[in-house]
């Protein structure tokens, strides 16, 4: 063997020593380090290794609240609490035990909010990013992939004639959906304002709820439609034709009415592609916050065409800046053609604390003047992912 060609050999093996190296380091980050840690009584120790920082805190859903003032008025958010620091440069803080839920939190270390690096499991919501874990033993265990029938989770584009492009849109068939002929009914289920196509999969465990309900006997096999909302999107962003960017919470042109007059593009590229049961008996449309506002709307603006309809913390009433070309238009009107057309189901959701909470009396006041039957349940806490997943697995189980 020449001097070269062992020099080239020597070469390629230290290349695929420092590749498996950085490798390694990426798959492990480099930290013997386990955070959160679920201890039997469903207490959780959370750790971060900082030797030279003087304070680390953390923040999440499971601590107590603060009240601070927003935009929208007084809101209840978690308060900090500060880790303690061991000798060998790990700060610590033990919860006490929790019930069962899916939980998120983040750390900030003199100063900077930061995700834990010993926990790679994150969502994002709007454009913040945290760290998730779940507690089982409880209604959590719904949201959790658990041993039974999967469905599947499509990312499909439609073509939206109303909105001049191509839209991103995601689509949960139940199990079985490839491997029969049966038609099935419809849930059309909305994001609120900052989210997208991608929200109610990730953030709502859409999927995971849904097949475990199905599994359980306690709602029936349907396709779940999860669209995206901001109609200068085509897609959540960085999956979409803008690239990456960040997320804001009302994209331009957000809740002005073209996404309910265009809401039909949606029903007819569902109708046209999977196999549904194309009436409005088996047609049903839900969402959270904005979702609920385009709940409300769409379904009196198009008031023969669902059965079901799901207000989850909703907003109710257009923005003062709405032009809503003839979405907004004759509220009472085509509230009370929606009842006299019948429906199996009129469903409000809202937390206690929530900071829509009057809006939601004022606008069940409208409907008990009106004499329209609906189903009302009502629960702790406000405008969070916690109630929301919680009003999906209620509200599943009572279609079709």
């Amino acid at each position: 063997m020449n001097l070269n060609l062992k020099t080239y050999l020597w070469a390629v093996a230290a290349l695929l020593m420092v590749n498996t190296a950085i490798g390694q380091e990426a798959l492990f980050g480099a930290q013997e380090i386990k955070s959160p840690e679920i201890h039997d009584d469903n207490s959780v120790t959370f750790r971060f290794l900082a030797p030279k920082a003087d304070s680390v805190k953390l923040t999440g859903d499971f601590l107590p609240t603060i009240k601070i003032q927003t935009q929208f008025g007084a809101m209840d958010v978690p308060g900090p609490v500060h880790l303690s620091k061991g000798d060998n440069g790990v700060w610590s803080f033990t919860t006490q035990p929790l019930s069962s839920e899916l939980y998120n939190y983040a750390f900030e270390v003199d100063g900077l909010r930061t995700t834990d690096p010993n926990n790679p499991f994150l969502i994002r919501d709007v454009a913040s990013v945290t760290n998730i874990f779940i507690i089982g033993g409880g209604h959590a265990d719904l949201y959790k992939d658990n041993d039974v029938p999967h469905g599947t989770v499509a990312k499909r584009w439609y073509d939206s004639p109303g909105l001049g492009m191509d839209r991103r849109i995601t689509i949960y068939t139940p199990p079985g959906y490839e491997s029969s002929n049966q038609k099935y009914p419809v849930l059309y289920l909305l994001h609120g304002a900052g989210g997208d196509e991608e929200a109610w999969s990730d953030l709502g465990r859409t999927a995971e709820i849904m097949d475990n309900l199905i599994a359980q006997g306690k709602a029936k096999p349907m396709i779940v439609v999860m669209p995206n909302a901001n109609i200068t999107q085509d897609a959540a962003p960085g999956k979409g034709r803008d690239g990456f960017y960040k997320p804001q919470f009302m994209a331009p042109g957000t809740m002005q009415g073209a996404y309910e007059a265009n809401f039909m593009d949606i029903i007819k590229f569902t109708e046209s592609n999977y196999r549904v049961i194309a009436d409005k008996a088996h047609r049903a449309i839900a969402g959270l916050s904005m979702g609920g506002f385009h709940t409300m709307h769409i379904s009196r603006y198009y008031p023969n065409t669902f059965d079901y309809a799901g207000l989850f913390s909703a907003a109710i009433m257009p923005r003062e800046d709405a032009s809503g070309l003839d979405v907004y238009k004759d509220i009472d009107g085509t509230l009370k053609r929606q009842m006299d057309n019948g429906l199996k189901l009129y469903y409000i959701a809202i937390g206690k604390t929530d900071f829509l909470y009057n809006a939601n009396k004022e606008f069940r006041d409208k409907l008990d003047a009106m004499g329209m039957d609906y189903e009302y349940l009502e629960t702790e806490g406000g405008h969070i992912w916690r109630n929301w997943r919680v009003y999906l697995s209620d509200f599943a189980p009572k279609l079709f």
